[in-house]
């Protein structure tokens, strides 16, 4: 597939500015992505939405009057990071309190949720509401569990409406929660998508098949049929949808959303629209003020999905309120005297570096040096790592890895040219990875080198203690936060038994280096393991068994990182020799 880019690297960034310079009416930049350019009204809710870029008109293009007041914009593919949900809250918010509402990925609530306590502590009222609205992606009994699409919009049009209308963030939470419960989604697709850069798609689709209940990033669905006829397209997803409305949302008036996921174009979703307006019609639903378009796509993947919002009389009224947005307007918004460009606020900076000993400031010399190493490493093998990914995921592990490395070791080089101590160095570059990598294994990244950094400080050379206390203090936090276990198929299945192996050699008077090479071989034989289990969390849960025989992506990049991490301090031992 041919795409006009650059650099496949900066095509994030570069869309997003043309962005910003296509629609100044609506949006302006700040930082971590975009929010309206006209003031709210002082008292106002902040709806801040976000994920993923590489899904236009979700979520950027749907900023504006009557919806979203701000959006964080993620990598392609990948959440945006804490550090950008919150950016972006920060300056969209109006006093009213902030919505954070997100399609229910992994990497998603981790950052959104972190942004939420940050927010929260920082006395800015915060709730969240994630969509989980595709039912092909867990049972009814495991609603929490299903994954965000096209809902999504849904959700996000009744929020705006609704803290546009006035009401505070108790009521806006209630209505988007409400409109959350009553939507529901199904999606088939024909073909795969092919990211920026890449030669090869994310996923193939056999001739003359379609996958069912596949997801936007290319998560497996739950089987595949033979390619059907439009109409047979139009059963299959009513079918589905209705199948869940006996014991599910109650009423018989509905927003239908009906989706093209990239190539599939406006005048094939009627054809299918026709036959899906006759078969609700005849289960005596009526449907309220359809959308049909992209509203939520995959670069060019081919298929479509079709949602709906079962209505009550508070969800009718906001869906059918005005709004106005670079992708989506209804109605006629009124042009007020307050709609004037907004001031960008000020989010401080933290330029000055702590105080450190020149100890630390040595050892911050050592520990640049791991991190481009660790960037060399990835750099090698980021197509392996997206190939692994692919079988059961979604391919991207290697190129978010390569994003997270190489952003690590530039603010590292810029920490350690200011003199920073190891602590403040280790803080840095997490932050840095969580940033530009964004998704889960970008958060969990940036929180274990960044609670490694507080364990190191800047005043004390550090030890073998206290960097096997930070790695076992890493692994407890990714646990918490990540909500993953042993045997769930993540990087924790090979974090934890390393983090033990290498805090039982310390203990035992090992050093650092042999410790840690130690340590290194449970962790490889940890991560090898990982092919005779079933992933329990994120985008590769559906249709786990694919995964069988295979190790898991972010197990064998940590497993990477940690013998290049040992080789390294190896050698530097014996230098020190």
């Amino acid at each position: 597939m041919a795409y006009l880019f650059n650099d496949p690297s900066d095509f994030a960034d570069e869309l997003t500015a043309g962005f910003i310079a296509a629609y100044p009416r609506w949006v302006r930049k700040v930082p971590g992505g975009v929010a309206r350019s006209t003031a709210s009204k002082p008292g106002t809710v902040a709806v801040i939405i976000g994920g993923g870029s590489g899904h236009y008109p979700a979520f950027a293009g749907l900023v504006g009057p009557g919806l979203a007041h701000g959006a964080a914009m993620g990598n392609i593919f990948a959440s945006p990071s804490a550090q950008q949900v919150y950016s972006v809250a920060k300056a969209a918010e109006s006093g009213g309190g902030v919505l954070l509402t997100y399609g229910n990925y992994a990497g998603d609530v981790l950052n959104f949720n972190q942004a939420q306590d940050r927010l929260n502590g920082e006395g800015i009222r915060t709730a969240t509401v994630a969509v989980t609205d595709d039912i092909s992606s867990a049972r009814a009994d495991e609603a929490h569990k299903r994954r965000g699409i096209a809902g999504d919009l849904a959700v996000f049009k009744v929020a705006g409406a609704a803290a546009d209308e006035g009401r505070i963030l108790d009521e806006v939470v209630d209505v988007a929660s409400r409109a959350n419960s009553r939507t529901r989604s199904f999606g088939i697709a024909f073909s795969g998508c092919t990211l920026p850069g890449s030669a090869e798609p994310l996923f193939t689709i056999p001739e003359g098949k379609m996958a069912v209940g596949m997801g936007i990033h290319g998560e497996p669905g739950i089987g595949e049929e033979d390619l059907p006829s439009a109409d047979q397209a139009a059963e299959l997803l009513v079918r589905w949808l209705l199948s869940e409305a006996a014991d599910g949302p109650e009423g018989s008036r509905v927003a239908l959303i009906l989706n093209g996921l990239g190539s599939v174009k406006s005048e094939e979703l009627f054809v299918v629209y026709k036959r899906v307006a006759e078969l609700l019609d005849e289960a005596g639903v009526t449907i309220v003020e359809p959308e049909i378009g992209e509203m939520v796509t995959s670069f060019q993947m081919a298929g479509i999905s079709l949602t709906l919002m079962w209505l009550d009389g508070d969800l009718e009224r906001y869906w059918k309120a005005a709004a106005s947005t670079p992708a989506f307007r209804k109605g006629a918004v009124e042009e007020t005297d307050d709609g004037a460009w907004a001031p960008e606020r000020s989010l401080g900076t933290e330029d000055e570096l702590p105080t450190s000993t020149a100890e630390s400031r040595s050892a911050a010399a050592v520990v640049q040096e791991l991190l481009e190493a660790v960037r060399e490493v990835i750099d090698a093998n980021v197509d392996d790592l997206g190939r692994l990914d692919s079988i059961a995921g979604d391919g991207d592990h290697g190129i978010g890895m390569q994003r997270g490395a190489t952003a690590a070791a530039k603010a590292g080089r810029e920490a350690v040219g200011r003199g920073a101590g190891a602590g403040t160095l280790l803080s840095r570059a997490g932050d840095a990875w969580a940033d530009k990598a964004g998704g889960t294994s970008g958060a969990l990244w940036g929180m274990l080198l960044a609670t490694i950094g507080g364990r190191l400080g800047d005043q004390e050379r550090p030890t073998a203690e206290a960097v096997s206390r930070g790695v076992s203090d890493g692994a407890a936090k990714i646990m918490e936060f990540g909500k993953a276990q042993l045997g769930d198929k993540t990087l924790v299945d090979t974090l934890v038994p390393f983090a033990v192996a290498l805090e039982k050699a310390v203990a035992r008077g090992s050093s650092l280096a042999e410790a840690w090479a130690a340590a290194g071989e449970v962790a490889r034989a940890s991560a090898e393991a990982t092919a005779t289990l079933v992933p329990k969390m994120g985008r590769a849960r559906p249709l786990a068994e694919k995964s069988l025989g295979t190790p898991d992506p972010g197990a064998m990049s940590m497993a990477m990182i940690i013998s290049t991490v040992g080789t390294r301090i190896s050698a530097k031992e014996k230098i020190s020799d």
